[in-house]
């Protein structure tokens, strides 16, 4: 069974206006995101698995995770080569660079 990820928010320092966040599996620290956190949107400007450690869906259970606690996730510049990950975890394109994620509630009646 795979190990869990785990975040680490790293304390918010007054140098960066970003929220930096390590991705660890374990006792490894697999990889690391910068982002903005503003209620219950996020905003990813880069998430980054250490090469050592791709390939093994790390990213993907990185976002997933996140779905699990942000209504609104905006993956901000996206990269041409990063397109097909984006689209395959359920982002659209918002024709600006940017691809989004909306957690869609249903109310009951």
């Amino acid at each position: 069974m795979a190990k869990k990820l785990t975040f680490k928010l790293i304390n918010h320092d007054k140098r960066s206006d970003f929220d930096w966040l390590n991705i660890e599996c374990g006792s490894a620290r697999v990889g690391k995101a910068r982002g903005l956190i503003k209620d219950k949107t996020l905003t990813i400007c880069s998430i980054n698995i250490f090469p050592e450690f791709e390939g093994h869906g790390y990213a993907a259970r990185t976002i997933e995770m996140f779905k699990e606690s942000y209504e609104v996730i905006i993956a901000d510049r996206v990269r041409h080569t990063a397109i097909g990950f984006w689209v395959k975890m359920g982002f659209v394109n918002r024709e600006d660079g940017s691809y989004a994620y909306c957690e869609k509630k249903v109310k009951a009646k």
